[in-house]
C-alpha cells in the first residue's frame, strides 16, 4: 500500500480483517510470512511502530473513562511527546473538523456513540500518524455523524497525505472514501483493485 492511499479492506464476517489490522499493529504475530511498515515488522519493534500508525477499534475505545476528554488527550500528549505548538495546532484543526468543541470537558463514559468515536478518531490522529488504521469506525452511527467521519478522513488524507486502511461493511463509507479496494475471504486476498473495476465484475 502507498503513501497517501485510502483502502477499503473488506469482506465477510470472519474472513480475518481485524486480525490483519491487529498484525499490522504489532498486537499479534503471523503465523508464517511477514509484516512490514515502513520496512519494519511491527510485532517486533512494536515502540517505534507505534509512534507511525494511529488505530480506530469501532467496538473498543482507548480514552480514559472516568475522566473528562480533554484530559484524556493531554495523556497522549505525553505519551508521543508532542511539542506544544504541534499539540495546540492540531487540537484546533481537530476540534473543528470533527465537532468535539461542546464535550471536550465531559467524562468519556457520559459520550454518546457518536461523540465517542469522533474522539477516538481525533485520539488515534493527535500524534500525526503516518499511516490510520480504521476498524468499523462508522458502526452503528446515524447518517449524520457516519457523514461527519467520512469528511474528517477525507480531510487528514488530503491535509496531512495520512495513509488510511479502513475495514467497512458499509459501502457508503467505501464509495466516498476508497479509490481502492482489497477483498478477503478466509484470509486470502480474492480482490485488489479500484472501486471501479468491482462493480463492474460483480455488480
Amino acid at each position: 500500500i502507498d503513501k497517501g492511499e485510502i483502502v477499503g479492506y473488506i469482506g465477510s464476517n470472519g474472513a480475518g480483517k481485524s486480525t490483519t489490522i491487529k498484525m499490522m499493529c504489532g498486537i499479534l504475530t503471523p503465523t508464517s510470512g511477514k509484516v512490514l511498515i515502513n520496512g519494519i515488522e511491527p510485532y517486533k519493534k512494536r515502540k517505534q511502530v507505534a509512534g507511525n500508525i494511529g488505530v480506530v477499534f469501532g467496538q473498543k475505545t482507548q480514552l480514559w473513562w472516568d475522566i473528562p476528554l480533554i484530559e484524556s488527550f493531554k495523556v497522549l500528549k505525553e505519551v508521543y511527546q508532542i511539542s506544544n505548538q504541534e499539540y495546540e495546532e492540531r487540537m484546533k484543526f481537530l476540534t473543528e473538523t470533527l465537532g468535539l468543541k461542546d464535550f471536550l470537558n465531559q467524562a468519556v463514559r457520559t459520550l454518546s456513540l457518536g461523540q465517542r468515536m469522533r474522539a477516538d478518531l481525533a485520539a488515534a490522529w493527535l500524534h500525526n500518524p503516518k499511516i490510520l488504521f480504521l476498524d468499523e469506525p462508522t458502526i452503528g452511527l446515524d447518517v449524520l455523524v457516519k457523514e461527519r467521519i467520512r469528511q474528517a478522513i477525507k480531510i487528514m488524507n488530503q491535509k496531512y497525505h495520512t495513509t488510511v486502511i479502513l475495514t467497512t461493511h458499509d459501502m457508503q463509507d467505501i464509495e466516498n472514501l476508497c479509490s481502492r479496494i482489497v477483498m478477503i475471504e478466509e484470509g486470502n486476498i480474492i480482490y485488489d483493485g479500484s472501486l471501479a473495476n468491482i462493480k463492474h465484475r460483480f455488480g
